[in-house]
């Protein structure tokens, strides 16, 4: 007789989730798994999916504009909110489906339903109450949207606010919207709403938007930004929110009153951790929130594990997916492996678009930090070379737009090894993940320099770009 009911539970259907039960599932383990809302997670129904699809909307715009440069006549045109909001919703039903058959196929019984830890190897089912029993269990609940002032305390008038979790379910298109936050969630919705008409306000508290990344990427695109319309006020919070027959009028910290037809919160994410129960098996949280784990992702607990946002290590979709394959490999598989944090290419889905990869200027110039927060290149940074191109993208030439992309390699003066890949402009992403597959074997710029442009192509730029950049004097 089996000692429990299940060899893995886990909690949360996500992309973390989904990837460790089908694994552990694949490697012989009996598989349960839990979501309280839909298969798929955060990113598949209401994250990263969803506004990619947002975004493409939204460019359309510029192609209209764009097309009357090569000899196209465009006439009138509408646009129809709730048919994209009902097209994203067919699209992201059918994924949902693609993610439900993949765990059945696997044979891993799905629990439609909340689940709470009872204790280190027990969970209960809430619909219903029923306790199940588990040799492990993963938690993979992810994040949750951050709402209220920087101390986490409400703000008057909150409730008349959204946040992502929301804003693909509007049944209209607002025409005005103020967008709290300066991270990537903020920033592409600022330009989703742009591009398809709507006026836009950021607020942000620091000083420039998409704190973290490369300081030319944020100057660049503050300024695309401004150029579109979108209106960025800095050094300013959100001090309440009040509903008239007019819509909402947004007050902020400097006395400005911004009049809206919706306010949405995009001030980040934290760890889903609310009521799973943690504290009856006494599972540790870390000092930012998340769930305390080692580097096989267990926690203090020997039988619990959690992977993904809900750790708070690194808020993307494809580490939560690593992680959950190298859990279910190394606890089910016998092949040991852990997840790497180092090179992880990412993109911000801004118009115009940001792929980037590696250190930032100001985190290459910083040795110790270098060495804390990356060990695979301890030893290298503080004397490095700058290599930066700006020029408009060929499309451009034609249309007549003047929007203007922006590349930047970070190298160590040392080895000559490329340290960061920062580029802005159309398919940034595309190119920044190419790039990230030499950046982590070790690609020197002398390697680059190496390879053969291809042309005509942007791209090109990156293989092409000989002399290095000196800062102007001031």
């Amino acid at each position: 007789m089996a000692k429990h009911d299940y060899d893995l539970f886990v909690i949360g259907a996500g992309s973390g989730g989904v990837r460790a039960a089908r694994i552990a599932a694949t490697h012989g383990a009996k598989v349960g798994i839990a979501e309280e809302y839909r298969v798929g997670g955060t990113c598949v129904i209401r994250g990263c999916v969803p506004k990619k699809l947002l975004v493409y909307a939204s460019r359309f715009h510029d192609d209209f504009e764009d097309a009357a440069g090569f000899g196209w006549t465009v006439g009138p045109s509408t646009f129809d909110w709730a048919k994209l909001i009902a097209n994203k919703d067919r699209e992201i039903a059918r994924l949902e489906g693609l993610y439900r058959v993949n765990l059945e196929k696997a044979g891993v019984d799905i629990h439609l339903t909340r689940a709470v830890i009872e204790g280190p190897n027990s969970v209960r089912l809430t619909s219903g109450g029923r306790i199940v029993t588990a040799g492990k269990i993963l938690v993979a609940t992810g994040g949750w949207p951050s709402i209220g002032d920087d101390a986490g305390h409400p703000i008057a008038g909150i409730e008349h606010a959204i946040t992502s979790n929301e804003v693909f379910h509007l049944k209209e298109q607002p025409k005005r919207v103020v967008i709290y936050g300066g991270g990537y969630i903020a920033v592409e919705f600022a330009g989703i709403f742009a591009g398809l008409g709507s006026e836009v306000t950021i607020v942000y508290r620091g000083e420039r938007i998409l704190r973290g990344f490369d300081e030319d990427l944020r100057a660049a695109l503050t300024e695309e930004y401004s150029r579109r319309g979108i209106r960025i006020v800095t050094g300013a919070t959100i001090k309440r929110i009040d509903k008239n027959t007019a819509g909402l009028s947004v007050e902020l910290s400097n006395g400005v009153v911004v009049e809206s037809d919706a306010a949405m919160f995009a001030t980040g994410r934290v760890p889903n951790v609310k009521g799973l129960g943690l504290e009856n098996a006494g599972v540790a949280l870390a000092k930012n929130g998340g769930i305390a784990v080692d580097g096989t992702s267990r926690t203090n607990v020997a039988d619990i594990y959690a992977v993904g946002d809900v750790t708070n290590r690194v808020q993307l979709t494809p580490v939560a997916i690593r992680e959950g394959h190298a859990f279910a490999d190394s606890v089910f598989g016998k092949q040991s492996w852990s997840t790497s944090y180092d090179m992880i290419p990412t993109g911000v889905f801004s118009t115009p678009e940001i792929g980037t990869v590696g250190l930032t200027e100001a985190e290459a110039r910083d040795p110790a930090a270098i060495a804390a927060r990356h060990p695979s290149l301890a030893g290298l940074g503080g004397e490095i070379d700058l290599y930066k191109a700006q020029f408009r993208p060929m499309k451009g030439t034609l249309s007549g737009r003047s929007e203007r992309m922006l590349m930047k390699l970070v190298v160590d003066q040392r080895s000559g090894r490329v340290l960061g890949c920062h580029v802005l402009g159309p398919d940034a992403a595309e190119m920044v993940q190419i790039a990230a597959i030499a950046m982590r074997m070790g690609a020197t710029k002398a390697d680059f320099d190496a390879t053969m442009a291809l042309h005509p192509s942007a791209a090109e730029e990156l293989v092409t770009m000989r002399t290095k950049w000196v800062p102007p004097t001031k």
